[in-house]
């Protein structure tokens, strides 16, 4: 433990202070295809009975029509949040009649790209602007790879322990900054051991064989209609899933949030060739909003994003400019699909250790070299985390995966102690040694237990739908209560009501909507 960490500790760890660790703040939106029940993706359109996709606060749409997002609140406590998300989904099997919701993160067996249906929002112009985003993904990165499923986990500290931190150590920024710095800090830690999430939670080693479309890879064959790879641990986060030569050149290492803010609002504002080819428009019909690196921000795909909770019509660089940074998304986690809500409080509590490790440890700035290391040893453990004997890189040196991981879970033992003291019990402790027994067993890894039960015969494919089926039977055994289902009601109702009434205003031309959309961010560079 270093010596900075010690000090943190032992402050938060006084009886005045203790209490601070209870009001962190959790979140979780989970993303899942809805399919038929034989296992393909459902052609229907978003169902009116859970509401509208544009202004519902807790169910949405991510890319597709068929790939629903579930969005809980924020609370202390993630038992609520995890409350919160069963109770959201149970709602949503009241409403879907015969389908089912995918259970793993890889889709299931998808149709030609054409017919994959990508999502509507009516036809207000913000609800136009995020269609015409969306088929610019699909010009960009092919539909498939948008059909791939995952868990967002959001956190937060309380701003009265980053003040009571920055007091304690001297520092003399201006509040929103020192936070700021810390987040950013946080991130670097993410960054340099995030690979240990990827051994404990990733869950996709395998994948329907149509996701390839015939592309060249080197995954091997397990069935006829599954590929794999034998000690990977998240096809999902590899070079196979969420992948763009465009943005390979875009990697901030997170020094400060002005140069992470910079270099994004520099892709929104930089012309990418193969995108300024295809043109923004076919005659009247847009095909992606405009021919840069990145559309908006949100289409850079990272593991983990600093945030800020936006104000009606702002963008995320916005506010994270104006307001600095208040949580982190942690965006890597792949859905667990012996899970019914594809995470469980476990695991939530040691995300939670583990963030708070991030945020409280020593965290010097990532030059160029440990930057690369962090990449490579990331994709290493995604595609080969759990091979006998596998090596990282650690401050230019080699060390086996296994030693780290046992190291690095010492490090999180006295952070999961801290939290066990500030809520009382031993959740904590308890969470920590089950990572602890997948460290000396990768056979209890999630991903080695996906492929166990492949091994014995069944294809991706058909144990997906088979976890699919269980987890509707779960979720449809408990009926919400009659309070809690008459809420979602009126929730679903009043979204309708609020996109009608959008629509229903006047619209002004789409084309200076768009042109507006795309000056407010590079009006930050003045």
């Amino acid at each position: 433990m270093s010596d900075l960490l010690s000090r943190r500790l032992a402050q938060l760890g006084e009886p005045a202070n203790l209490s601070l660790l209870g009001e962190c703040l959790h979140g979780i939106e989970r993303e899942c295809l809805r399919v038929d029940h034989d296992g393909q993706l459902a052609l229907t359109p978003h169902p009116q009975a859970l509401g509208s996709a544009l202004t519902h606060a807790q169910i949405t749409t991510d890319y597709s029509e068929s790939l629903l997002e579930f969005i809980t609140g924020t609370a202390t406590d993630p038992a609520a949040t995890l409350a919160e998300l069963e109770s959201i989904h149970r709602f949503a099997y009241d409403k879907l009649g015969g389908e089912l919701l995918w259970s793993p993160s890889m889709p299931c067996a998808l149709p030609d790209e054409e017919t994959i249906p990508i999502a509507r929002y009516g036809s207000s112009n913000i609800g136009r602007l995020k269609y015409v985003y969306r088929k610019g993904l699909a010009l960009r990165y092919g539909k498939t790879m948008q059909c791939i499923a995952g868990i967002h986990y959001n956190f937060s500290l309380p701003e009265a322990l980053w003040q009571l931190q920055q007091r304690s150590e001297g520092n003399t920024q201006s509040t929103r900054d020192y936070q700021s710095a810390r987040y950013i800090a946080l991130i670097r830690n993410f960054r340099r051991y995030s690979w240990l999430l990827m051994y404990l939670f990733g869950a996709s080693p395998a994948l329907d064989k149509g996701f390839m479309r015939g592309r060249p890879h080197q995954l091997q064959e397990l069935d006829a209609s599954t590929l794999y790879l034998p000690y990977a641990t998240s096809l999902r986060m590899s070079d196979l899933g969420y992948q763009s030569s465009a943005q390979s050149g875009l990697t901030p290492c997170y020094n400060d949030l002005a140069s992470y803010t910079d270099s994004l609002r520099l892709a929104v504002g930089t012309p990418y060739p193969a995108y300024v080819e295809a043109g923004t428009k076919r005659g009247d019909e847009w095909l992606q909003l405009n021919t840069n690196i990145l559309q908006i921000e949100n289409e850079y795909y990272s593991s983990i994003r600093p945030k800020r909770v936006t104000y009606s019509g702002e963008r995320p660089i916005q506010a994270l400019t104006s307001r600095g940074v208040q949580y982190v998304e942690v965006r890597c986690l792949d859905i667990n699909p012996f899970l019914p809500l594809g995470i469980d409080l476990p695991q939530a509590r040691f995300i939670d250790a583990f963030l708070l490790f991030c945020a409280l440890e020593e965290s010097p700035l990532l030059e160029s070299g440990e930057c690369g290391a962090c990449t490579s040893n990331f994709l290493k453990v995604v595609k080969e985390g759990r091979r006998p004997g596998l090596h990282l890189q650690r401050d230019g040196r080699s060390i086996e995966l296994k030693t780290w991981a046992s190291e690095l879970l010492e490090r999180i033992h006295p952070l999961c102690e801290l939290l066990d003291r500030s809520q009382g019990g031993n959740a904590h402790i308890e969470a920590l040694a089950q990572q602890q027994a997948k460290v000396a067993d990768v056979e209890m890894t999630p991903s080695a237990q996906v492929l166990a039960i492949l091994r014995q015969g069944q294809s991706f494919t058909e144990f997906a739908l088979q976890q699919s089926l269980r987890h509707a039977e779960y979720f449809r055994a408990e009926p919400l209560s009659a309070e809690q289902q008459q809420a979602f009601e009126q929730a679903a109702h009043n979204s309708l009501a609020e996109q009608a009434e959008l629509e229903a205003q006047p619209k002004g031309d789409f084309d200076a909507f768009v042109a507006a959309y795309q000056a407010s961010i590079l009006a930050l560079a003045v």
